[in-house]
């Protein structure tokens, strides 16, 4: 569970709600404004880091959303993190060693859930800068990211622990279909757009 850090370039950011009918669309458009502003066109890899485990129903939703995106075999992402091989506090270093040596200047997107006010549970945030990954259960990790994804997935501020372990998996499956549903598209449109550049 994250937290975004202000202090590495984060002035913009869009939130969706996921009872928003077009979240999805919403997601797919925040993110490609991203990646026009980073010129991520110009085939750099992208990667996405999803961040939580299993072991607790709130901090889940990074790897179902690995785990749904590796199984529609989309060829655009370069994915760690799933259900089967989650990326947590216990391995984040290893794993951002592994990316950096793997791949040449990859564009990072950090994905995880996090807490926050009661108004906003239920939103998907899509902003600049990097997650600092277990600040919310005051974890001192790497930061990680040149832009994150969020899912807000209860309220913090009070015994952090306990809350995730009593988020609703709904809400999380929920927040993880909307968030995959607007990343296939944009791996779709990237995949267009780089066929083009190539004819």
């Amino acid at each position: 569970m994250a937290i975004a850090n202000q202090a590495l370039n984060n002035p913009l950011k869009s939130r969706v709600s996921i009872e928003d009918p077009q979240a999805a669309e919403k997601i797919f458009i925040a993110v490609m404004d991203k990646f026009a502003q980073y010129n991520v066109y110009q085939h750099r890899p992208v990667v996405i880091i999803c961040i939580g485990t299993d072991r607790s129903t709130g901090d889940c939703l990074g790897p179902l959303v690995g785990t749904k995106l590796y199984c529609q075999h989309n060829n655009f992402f370069e994915l760690y993190g799933n259900l089967e091989q989650p990326v947590h506090a216990g391995n984040l270093q290893e794993y951002l060693n592994l990316i950096q040596q793997k791949h040449t200047n990859p564009f990072i997107i950090a994905l995880d859930a996090c807490l926050g006010s009661i108004e906003h549970v239920g939103q998907i945030t899509i902003g600049d800068g990097s997650l600092q990954p277990g600040a919310g259960v005051n974890k001192s990790l790497p930061s990680v990211g040149h832009i994150y994804i969020t899912g807000i997935v209860n309220v913090g501020g009070f015994m952090e622990y306990l809350v995730l372990q009593n988020t609703r998996l709904n809400l999380v499956m929920k927040m993880a279909d909307i968030i995959v549903k607007g990343l296939a598209k944009v791996a779709q449109e990237c995949e267009q757009q780089r066929a083009r550049s190539c004819l």
